[in-house]
């Protein structure tokens, strides 16, 4: 499960082997999420209101990274890193 990003506690994974539609994972402390990539709507779990709200922003500035690292982890099994919200 790589990690792709981690800020103010807020840790983002994609798995190997995903099931469509694109999405990524979320968590923090004991919360954890499934965010789809194209709408940022919860797919699956639950965030505090804020944790969703950064979220939410930081998929907004990052979301063709986001879908090209879907694409590569699924193609080929690569994945990148990306910047953490500013």
């Amino acid at each position: 499960m790589p990690e792709i990003c981690r800020f103010l506690g807020i840790k983002i994974f994609m798995f190997f082997n995903e099931h469509n539609p694109p999405h990524f994972h979320v968590e923090y402390n004991e919360h954890k999420a499934s965010i789809y990539i194209d709408t940022f709507g919860v797919m699956e779990g639950k965030l505090p209101s804020k944790v969703l709200g950064l979220v939410v922003e930081w998929a907004e500035d990052h979301q063709d990274e986001l879908m090209r690292n879907w694409n590569d982890i699924k193609e080929t099994g690569e994945w990148h890193k990306i910047e953490p919200l500013v």
